[in-house]
């Protein structure tokens, strides 16, 4: 759809030069995967094409906020996205649906429509993959500016925490990336049982 490269390259842009640099996890490459997935979990779970549409826009700007503040960044999000798509002719109806998938993405996830679940399992989606170890480090580098004695053993224990309460909410992720999240937690696991 035409109407969204100049939605994606405004949104690219203003993340690649008002990003703060310590955001390792919360980047530019974080919003980029972010996208990517929403397209690829949309398509298995059979969305259609308006809704891809709205769906790709709210994965742009779910995590826009941080160039303001990391506290209430999904709220920061909504008021970024709602001025700015306005200028790009979205309806209003249309911008709260975009406002509505990324507050699905505050954790605890609590999604309440279908497209909302894409997001949020999509934002999550790592968790479930081989890259798990690798996007876990970039975070706990993240953290690690704001709380400079965050152990590494502490973050494992935060991180088997988190896994162990996530859901994931689509269909595609429950039967394709909850297997791999439960392995990824058991070598948390013995991360910890490590250090005991």
């Amino acid at each position: 759809m035409d109407k969204f490269l100049p939605i994606y390259n405004k949104v690219i842009s203003n993340l690649e030069h008002n990003l703060p640099p310590w955001l390792h996890y919360h980047c530019l490459e974080h919003t980029q995967r972010v996208l990517e997935k929403v397209i690829y979990i949309a398509k298995k779970e059979n969305v259609g094409e308006h809704d891809l549409f709205l769906l790709k826009i709210a994965a742009l700007y779910h995590d826009i906020g941080f160039i303001v503040d990391r506290e209430n960044h999904e709220e920061l999000s909504c008021i970024i996205a709602s001025k700015e798509l306005m200028e790009f002719e979205l309806k209003a109806d249309e911008i709260d649906q975009i406002c509505e998938m990324m507050k699905a993405t505050k954790i605890p996830q609590n999604p309440n429509s279908h497209l909302a679940a894409i997001l949020a399992d999509a934002d999550l989606e790592y968790l479930g993959t081989d890259v798990f170890l690798e996007w876990s480090e970039k975070l706990y580098k993240e953290l690690l500016y704001y709380q400079p004695d965050l152990s590494e053993d502490k973050w494992n224990e935060i991180q088997y925490n988190f896994i162990s309460n996530h859901h994931y909410h689509t269909s595609y992720c429950k039967q394709n990336r909850e297997p791999k999240k439960l392995k990824n937690l058991k070598l948390l696991k013995k991360k910890l049982e490590g250090i005991k």
